[in-house]
């Protein structure tokens, strides 16, 4: 059984989907507050919220909603999204991709334990882990 990542955001989290669409492709799915139906109260001014999205792309699956409470949320601590794949250039891009306007951990290079690794907190505040497969030997 998979595990499927849902992340929250603060009110950004359509702009970081769209992003992540750019970067890893597939199909977006992006469901707003004011999209409710109307029998749903939705708090003024939170209309443009999302309350639910999914990225849907080579057999992987990423979830996130926005916060109604936007001014309390403090981010995602202690949790990263970990994309791997055997491609080594296609994991530096993507590296490279999510590294646009983010603080980087651990530049993108070779490990002991992987042809090239790397991590960040990318300017939408989500934590990634990128790496490539090591060759079977």
């Amino acid at each position: 059984m998979p595990f499927h990542p849902y992340l929250n955001f603060a009110g950004n989290a359509r702009e970081a989907f769209t992003r992540y669409q750019e970067i890893f492709g597939g199909e977006l799915f992006v469901m707003g507050a004011g999209d409710l139906p109307s029998d749903e109260p939705v708090p003024a001014g939170k209309e443009d919220l999302v309350i639910h999205a999914a990225l849907m792309f080579d057999g992987h699956l990423l979830m996130a909603s926005d916060v109604f409470d936007t001014d309390s949320f403090s981010g995602v601590h202690g949790t990263y999204v970990n994309f791997t794949t055997p491609d080594l250039d296609e994991a530096r891009r993507v590296f490279d991709a999510l590294a646009d306007g983010a603080e980087v951990e651990m530049a993108f290079e070779p490990t002991f334990w992987s042809p090239g690794f790397g991590s960040l907190r990318d300017r939408f505040g989500t934590l990634w882990m990128v790496s490539t497969d090591q060759p079977s030997s």
